[in-house]
């Protein structure tokens, strides 16, 4: 049998003699941008720095497009937020030491969210890798052992000829499911040596399926038939692997009500008869989920937020289809299918018989009734008001990023994504300063969309630079600060915790004056006019930026 890939193709005598005679004044930076080239990158994102200056001498002899941002780690984010919304690997060009290790923070987003990542950072010279202490530039004793933890891979480079490789392997494994953050790292000699090397040319860096056992399939399919209660509980799997419509086919076929995960956020239609939306932080919604008697979670781990902070204590039969092996059975026992969800439920739909449940949506419209009621007796119309108002104001499919704010979770459980992949949150690592950077990557990805991002002016203040960033490349993102005057969360917090709260009270600028001396457009609004404010600000090209001054209050939990 003989697949593609053992397949050897005869290069043409043009090809032969191009190879014999590559172009003069080449070094391994540029051996770098011809191998992102040839494996279909066509935008970088990152930051110049001393030991990486060959690769971004490179960059201005390749077709890519180079986006400079002004932290490494909002860099990152941006990079982030590109492969969530294109599925493509999203190469970030680092330098050594300091300019690497501000990656970090958006490396764990990126890991956490499944988000693929090509970071390639410099290194100090070749012989002084290895722990010796020679006092270079940056020099760490051991670099990638920072990163090691955190990424999915590590790809260390040690020649020229070693880089097509180094980085093609790096590439198959940001885009092995689950995606996520892989890192490669080249030494300040090794981009600067010139090199005679041909031209590098396509390359071909697929990676394999990952497929699930028909058995197990066969086994979940039968237990979904023959359910009396069963639900399902999509993650952000389903919505990575573009199986929202094998997700409702499947539903509509057994009658499953459907929740999601903040992580999957669209992967399943809001106003369905048979979706319980996303309030997983509300014991109505873990009650029922806790009385399926088959209950199946496709793309999740069941982690602390997906858990109702692990009060979630499931009763009935547990499928968990995911394409991370160590999140399986990794919080309940379950029938563990390691595979892509796409393929998982299509599998499945293949072999399930059909179920019909008269009462299901009769059940569900009664959960949420109770979700409702609930809320109602908390006295917070303002905060429903404001999430109504950024609803009507964002086009439908617009994609939406959220840093960690009351706002945003708020959003989590209440805000209707409607399309699968346009609301994105720093759920996964829960670090600050994600939306606004992120948003930058997004608007690169697709600028034929608005991007909103929504922060805190605690959030804000982490992302501010960017503001030239969106300046300087014209991106169409409008940034929605709520003005609360602090670490709006954390006050509430520990107010609720320990009656008084500490260190979350921040001076602040002036947003708009100093948006405005960016060059970028601002508005003060008010919870009344946000809706008419904000949405001109999404109809306007370029950047803009919208302040809501307004202090938020939180539902009350019922985890504790």
């Amino acid at each position: 049998m003989t697949h593609d890939h053992d397949l050897v193709l005869r290069p043409t005598p043009a090809q032969i003699e191009a190879a014999l005679n590559p172009p003069p004044g080449r070094t391994g930076g540029d051996l770098v941008v011809e191998t992102l080239s040839g494996l279909g990158a066509t935008t970088v994102f990152g930051i110049p720095g001393q030991h990486a200056l060959g690769v971004f001498d490179a960059l201005r002899r390749s077709p890519l497009r180079y986006v400079g941002l002004r932290v490494e780690n909002n860099a990152g984010f941006a990079a982030d937020a590109y492969g969530r919304i294109t599925g493509e690997a999203a190469p970030l060009l680092l330098s050594t030491g300091p300019g690497a290790l501000l990656s970090l923070a958006a490396l764990q987003e990126a890991a956490a969210a499944s988000a693929p990542v090509v970071a390639i950072a410099s290194q100090v010279p070749v012989a002084g890798l290895g722990g010796g202490r020679r006092g270079h530039l940056h020099e760490l004793r051991d670099q990638q052992a920072s990163f090691r933890d955190v990424v999915k891979s590590v790809h260390t480079v040690r020649t020229p000829s070693q880089i097509p490789s180094a980085i093609a392997a790096a590439w198959e494994s940001a885009l092995t499911a689950p995606h996520g953050p892989v890192w490669v790292e080249i030494p300040q000699d090794v981009l600067t040596a010139e090199t005679t090397l041909p031209v590098v040319t396509a390359m071909d860096a697929t990676p394999e399926d990952v497929v699930p056992r028909p058995e197990l399939t066969a086994v979940a399919a039968h237990l979904l038939a023959h359910a009396e209660r069963p639900v399902i509980i999509a993650g952000g799997g389903v919505v990575r692997s573009d199986a929202s419509g094998k997700l409702r086919a499947l539903a509509e076929r057994i009658d499953a009500p459907v929740v999601t995960t903040f992580g999957g956020k669209g992967a399943f239609p809001w106003t369905h008869p048979l979706s319980l939306q996303s309030w997983l932080e509300d014991r109505h919604t873990t009650d029922f989920l806790e009385d399926a008697d088959v209950l199946l979670v496709v793309g999740s781990g069941l982690g602390e937020l997906s858990s109702n902070y692990h009060t979630f204590a499931p009763r009935g039969r547990v499928i968990q289809i995911e394409a991370d092996a160590g999140k399986l059975e990794s919080n309940h026992p379950a029938l563990g299918i390691h595979a892509d969800a796409r393929l998982a439920l299509q599998a499945i739909l293949e072999t399930v018989g059909e179920r019909t449940d008269p009462t299901a949506a009769e059940r569900v419209a009664a959960v949420l009734g109770r979700v409702r009621d609930r809320i109602a007796a908390q006295d917070l119309d303002p905060e429903q008001r404001v999430v109504a108002a950024v609803r009507e104001a964002l086009p439908a499919r617009a994609p939406s990023f959220w840093d960690m704010t009351i706002l945003a979770y708020w959003a989590w459980s209440a805000f209707d994504a409607r399309h699968p992949n346009t609301m994105h949150s720093a759920q996964g690592a829960g670090g600050l300063g994600y939306a606004f950077p992120a948003a930058l990557g997004a608007a690169v990805a697709d600028p034929s969309r608005p991007v909103l991002a929504v922060s805190g002016d605690g959030g804000a203040m982490y992302s501010l630079a960017e503001l030239a960033t969106a300046r300087q490349y014209g991106l169409d993102v409008t940034w929605l600060i709520v003005d609360d005057g602090g670490y709006g969360i954390l006050r509430e917090y520990m107010t609720d915790a320990y009656g008084e709260a500490t260190g979350t009270e921040l001076t602040r600028p002036d947003f708009v004056a100093l948006a405005e001396s960016f060059g970028v457009p601002a508005v003060l609004t008010t919870p009344d006019t946000l809706a008419t404010d904000l949405a001109k600000s999404l109809t306007t090209p370029g950047p803009s930026v919208v302040v809501l001054p307004a202090l938020l209050r939180m539902f009350e939990p019922t985890h504790l």
